[in-house]
């Protein structure tokens, strides 16, 4: 663990207001994790679960845009919560995000022997690994562990999101495009008033993610929102993906 964790960067994110140390090896921090926060809508006095935190990029970016929220930081990669742990304090957020090494699918009672037990959280993110059966795995082990998953993983998750999750709580995750009908049947379950908005990296093409959120208990309706495009036709980010990636700018889900 400690040499791996000898060969890593302290990277700027969301133009300098994070500072995160994170492995050169591995799973690196990319716009999935800034854009999942970005979706979530938090209020002060929430607590809030990053589940999947890998070094803690989603988690804390939520956490620097709401200063009244706190955060826990689930990640099962001891080596990747030693660095979100570190990232927590070099950022000066300690009074607010805790980092915890959790298996997200362990057993409720683990989840509570940690100080999550159920109903405890407002609001719960995720970036689930979501190539299982898609791609050839990476030989790298922890790229391996962050991008692929078993067929079951996105309900595992979902259901561990609904434990932690209080009455009408929400559960915001990011998946692949092409993915979007395993997402809506998994909500399907426990949650309601879905939202789901797609991502583009440029024009005239095809979504290349989509983020999704559901209430616990909730009956509404599914909501389909309007698109993120990430970059214009000649490679320049639009001026939203800029707002977002660069300044720490909500990313609207719901209608408030």
């Amino acid at each position: 663990m400690a040499d791996r964790l000898a060969e890593s960067s302290e990277d700027a994110v969301l133009a300098g207001r994070l500072i995160l140390r994170q492995p050169l090896r591995g799973h690196r921090i990319g716009h999935d994790a800034i854009l999942l926060a970005a979706a979530v809508a938090a209020a002060a006095g929430e607590h809030a679960v990053d589940l999947g935190a890998g070094v803690g990029a989603a988690g804390l970016a939520l956490a620097r845009r709401f200063d009244g929220v706190s955060v826990s930081l689930v990640e099962i990669e001891p080596e990747l919560a030693a660095c979100a742990a570190e990232n927590i304090e070099r950022n000066n957020l300690g009074d607010r995000v805790r980092a915890i090494c959790l298996d997200v699918e362990s057993p409720g009672a683990d989840f509570a022997a940690a100080g999550l037990p159920p109903g405890c959280a407002a609001q719960v993110l995720m970036n689930p690994p979501f190539n299982a059966g898609q791609h050839q795995p990476s030989p790298d082990r922890g790229r391996r562990a962050a991008h692929v998953g078993s067929a079951g993983t996105l309900r595992g998750w979902l259901r561990a999101a609904a434990r932690l999750l209080g009455p009408h709580g929400a559960v915001t995750l990011i998946w692949r495009a092409d993915g979007l009908a395993d997402v809506l049947e998994a909500l399907a379950g426990d949650f309601g008033a879905v939202s789901i908005l797609p991502v583009y990296a440029k024009p005239a093409a095809p979504a290349i993610r989509v983020l999704a959120r559901g209430v616990k208990e909730s009956r509404a309706p599914l909501t389909l929102r309007p698109g993120l495009l990430l970059a214009e036709a000649d490679g320049e980010p639009t001026a939203q993906a800029e707002a977002i990636l660069r300044e720490n700018s909500a990313l609207p889900m719901t209608e408030n």
